[in-house]
């Protein structure tokens, strides 16, 4: 009988001999092999399905080979490999020893988990899926990471997390439920501390550093400089327009930028991106001269023009004013777009402030020049009414190109008020072109041109001692105006109307009546004409003045025509000769008799006066005229 060495169940090795069944039985029964507990053993023996493995029991364990598997599907194990393996139990229903290698692997990772969380050590894992919550790791054993633990900051979007082997600290650990929590936002924490120390150490304004980006926000982003973060601003980023950080950065991305400021006592960094290159408007006025045509593209638009981006930091402004020569361009919108690509003229460069101001009508030919060639001063011009104001109206005459009929070139001899009783939008006039000036863009025409000034003969036609008739066309409380022919206005005084003393005109005559009335009053240079109902009628009821009507057998004519027919007076009767003496013209260094008669009216009165135009000389009345007047003075009496 030879002795042979076999090991019990705990791997002690025992010298029984090999002829005694009974003590090597014995010696098995009397293992410490227990079900529920890990314990070593070899691989003897492989098959298709399971794996034999001897742990010095008093049989052999089987474990399923797809426990030996790796993730390619590939056997890991061999004859002779040491395996810990789980027993799940010693004798099942077929009397075979049922162990598990998963299962002990897994109770193997909780003792170091557990060891883990009790040491504040840490764990590495993969991160399998995302949950409601947070992120499932794999460390053995699946774990929770929930979300508020992942980084410093909250995170969106955890997929990114998925598939990335990281670093954990155990924050919950349950054996007994199988619950383990962990926090990867504690190592950071930790090493950012660490790395933070360092950083403040070295900080320095004007120091330039690389740096991550951590978040982005609307007014900026934060740059993690190494355990401190520096705010970098959406002004610091170009030189250029931008109009959110992201257009430049994103999170994650490793960005070079220059300390602005920096304050220890609260940790605030300020930080500058556009600060490492140089600033492009030192140059800009080397670069861009006036005249010179740029090509840009629209960034922004505003109320009040459209801003041009030359190059990366410089910026023109197209005002509203220098979109059209011929458009009154009420918002940039109506011209140009964001995007749009643009030729411009340089009108000006601030490069101190920073300003370039920028035309972009002037990249066409000034409609406006052309207008002397094509429309002299005083060729006759045809256009509807585009625009009716309080100081007259607008006529148009080319596409864009209004021209000004001014209130005051409207009538010779009517005072105007307000257009908008005599035009209204769409009317279609004719004018005559009286001025042009390009630089100004001003096209003044007048209505008034196209015929003459008939105060230039009113001297001829209404001479004083002249009998006219005519329209009341408005009373006022110190007499009536009255218009006569070719728009010749003149004025009735109050004491004018009647011989006795008249207290309200407005009662006794109004608008629209037809009058006829006696001239004692002419200033054409001032446009002025005095009338008189009062003394018109006192000479037509001079019964003298009827007789020499019947003496001529002629039709019925009045003082005026006498007058103006150079009239001999002295055949006329004594009686006829005093009526004469009586509508007597005053000569022009002569007060006229009755004060109450004069044309021109104290301050509280209003004079009558046409719009303006160039005065005349003043004409003399016709010596005939006065002569004859002043014949019947000095003859006589029969």
């Amino acid at each position: 009988m030879t002795d042979q060495v076999v090991q019990d169940g705990s791997g002690t090795p025992v010298e029984v001999d090999e002829n005694d069944f009974a003590a090597m039985v014995a010696l098995y029964d009397h293992s410490e092999v227990r079900d529920g507990e890990i314990v070593g053993g070899t691989v003897v023996k492989i098959e298709k399905d399971w794996a034999l493995i001897d742990i010095g029991y008093k049989s052999e364990g089987y474990v399923p080979i797809d426990e030996f598997l790796d993730v390619d599907g590939q056997l890991t194990l061999k004859v002779g490999d040491k395996v810990q393996v789980y027993v799940e139990a010693r004798e099942n229903k077929e009397g075979l020893v049922e162990l598990s290698r998963e299962k002990a692997e897994k109770l193997k990772i909780w003792d170091e988990i557990s060891a883990a969380a009790e040491r504040d050590g840490v764990v590495e894992g993969i991160v399998l899926s995302r949950v409601k919550g947070g992120l499932t790791v794999d460390i053995g054993v699946k774990a929770f990471l929930p979300g508020s633990q992942i980084d410093l900051r909250p995170v969106r979007g955890l997929d990114r997390y998925i598939g990335q082997k990281l670093r954990f600290k155990v924050i919950k650990f349950n054996r007994r439920r199988g619950n383990i929590v962990l926090s990867r936002r504690a190592l950071l924490e930790k090493e950012r501390e660490e790395m933070k120390s360092k950083t403040l150490a070295t900080l320095a304004v004007g120091q330039v550093l690389d740096g991550n980006v951590m978040n982005i926000t609307e007014y900026g982003c934060f740059v993690d400089l190494g355990g401190i973060d520096g705010l970098l601003h959406i002004t610091d980023m170009s030189w250029g327009r931008i109009n959110h950080p992201s257009e430049m950065v994103q999170v994650g991305d490793k960005v070079k930028v220059k300390v602005l400021k920096f304050d220890p006592t609260t940790e605030r960094v300020s930080l500058g991106m556009k600060q490492i290159s140089e600033d492009p408007w030192i140059r800009a006025g080397d670069r861009y001269n006036v005249d010179d045509r740029v090509k840009g593209k629209v960034v922004s638009l505003a109320d009040y023009g459209a801003f041009i981006e030359l190059e990366a930091g410089i910026e023109g402004l197209i005002h509203v004013s220098e979109m059209s020569w011929t458009k009154k361009v009420k918002h940039p919108s109506k011209v140009l777009n964001v995007g749009d690509d643009v030729e411009a003229v340089v009108l000006q460069v601030d490069a101190r402030n920073k300003r370039i101001a920028l035309g972009l009508k002037q990249t066409e030919i000034n409609p406006w020049n052309l207008l002397r060639e094509k429309y002299p001063v005083g060729v006759h011009v045809t256009g509807k009414v585009r625009s009716v104001t309080s100081f007259g109206i607008f006529v148009g005459v080319e596409d864009g190109i209004d021209g000004l009929i001014h209130l005051q070139d409207i009538s010779w001899s009517r005072k105007i008020k307000n257009p908008a009783d005599m035009f209204k939008k769409g009317d279609e006039v004719e004018a005559v072109v009286l001025h042009i000036d390009p630089d100004k863009e001003r096209f003044a025409l007048g209505i008034k041109q196209l015929g003459i000034d008939p105060w230039e003969k009113v001297h001829d036609k209404y001479p004083i001692g002249s009998v006219v008739t005519g329209v009341i066309s408005k009373v006022l409380d110190f007499g009536a105006i009255v218009e006569l022919e070719d728009e010749v206005e003149g004025l009735v005084h109050v004491s004018e109307i009647r011989t006795e003393k008249v207290d309200n005109v407005a009662k006794v005559l109004k608008a629209g009546d037809p009058i006829t009335a006696m001239v004692i009053n002419l200033i054409p240079e001032e446009r002025k004409l005095g009338l008189s109902m009062r003394r018109y009628n006192e000479a037509q009821e001079s019964g003298d003045y009827q007789e020499y009507v019947r003496s001529q057998k002629a039709t019925p004519t009045t003082i005026g025509d006498l007058i103006r027919e150079k009239l001999d007076v002295s055949a006329l009767p004594k009686s006829a000769g005093a009526a004469a003496k009586k509508v007597r013209a005053p000569a022009a260094d002569e007060p006229i008799e009755d004060e109450a008669t004069e044309v021109e009216t104290t301050e509280a009165e209003p004079t009558v006066e046409a719009p303006e135009a160039t005065p005349e000389p003043t004409p003399e009345p016709t010596p005939e005229a006065v002569e004859a007047v002043e014949a019947t003075e000095d003859k006589p009496a029969e």
